[in-house]
């Protein structure tokens, strides 16, 4: 009878370390990698990407990729996976978007080494009060009927599906940095510069994030140049880091749009993209080279 206990106590303790090596290998598999610099990416329709993409656009690379934010069967894409970066970034069927270009010139100028991810979140025609987790149902409840099935492929939360993927790409790597692209809907209000502080603020605390090591790059919206019918909004924007020391400023102008003054074209996308990267690359000690070379800052 001994001799049998012992034979299952030896069973019980090899199935035991059995377990534990198992659990090593997961965690060593899905341990944080801290050169795979995620980036957080929501706003309206611009984010969201109103362009057709091109050819030219769906070129991928490895370094370079999505964590889905939305179920898209039809992508063979699922919530909260990563997959190689091609469009649509955003929903299932949007379209060309600055994060496209932003990432596509982040890796072009990082070390070999370097990995980038982003999540975007968007939803066109909204207002930034969508973001705040605090209103955000008050807004629901008031929503024009076409925007609400967007709303619901993030179950009624834009905010709260973005910190729930985050969380997950956190597994994965280091958030680096917030890109928004949003304003159209808020034109004209000045307080718009701390409605977004309050976003930002809760992203921060929300994520476990460090102010001072996530900054915010927010673009202006189509220029007066280019036919913008909410070029006004421009100057509020710029007041931004007035109230958020961490925020830059990404300029619209020279960002080609098309005929409606709200939306940039392809090209418009592509050139907003890389200028975000250059802001971005330049933040984290890198200068942007026109071959996508790299040369570090520091």
């Amino acid at each position: 009878m001994k001799k049998r206990n012992q034979r299952f106590e030896s069973k019980g303790f090899k199935s035991f370390l059995l377990c534990c090596l198992l659990c090593l290998i997961n965690n060593l598999t899905h341990a944080q990698d801290n050169n795979f610099y995620i980036f957080l990416c929501f706003g309206q329709s611009n984010m969201e990407g109103n362009a057709k993409f091109e050819p030219q656009d769906t070129v991928g690379d490895s370094r370079f990729q999505v964590m889905e934010a939305v179920d898209c069967a039809g992508l063979g894409r699922v919530k909260g996976q990563w997959y190689a970066a091609v469009p649509p970034l955003c929903r299932c069927s949007t379209g060309l978007t600055p994060s496209d270009y932003f990432g596509k010139t982040m890796v072009k100028n990082l070390p070999a080494n370097i990995r980038v991810g982003v999540i975007n979140v968007a939803v066109g025609g909204c207002k930034i009060e969508l973001f705040d987790k605090d209103l955000c149902k008050d807004y629901v409840t008031n929503a024009p009927t076409w925007m609400l099935n967007m709303i619901r492929e993030y179950n009624g939360s834009p905010y709260e599906r973005m910190v729930e993927i985050a969380r997950q790409a956190q597994k994965s790597g280091v958030i680096k940095g917030i890109l928004l692209h949003q304003g159209e809907s808020n034109t004209g209000d000045t307080t718009w510069t701390s409605k977004v502080k309050h976003v930002y603020d809760n992203l921060i605390t929300d994520l476990k994030l460090h102010k001072n090591s996530v900054p915010l790059l927010a673009g202006e919206l189509v220029s007066a140049a280019q036919g913008g019918k909410c070029a006004s909004m421009n100057a509020i924007i710029n007041t931004l880091p007035q109230t958020i020391p961490n925020a830059y400023i990404i300029s619209s102008e020279g960002c080609t749009a098309i005929k409606d003054g709200l939306h940039f074209d392809a090209a418009g996308y592509r050139e907003l993209g890389t200028r975000y990267a250059a802001q971005m690359l330049s933040l984290l000690g890198y200068t942007m080279q026109k071959k996508g070379s790299v040369a570090n800052a520091n």
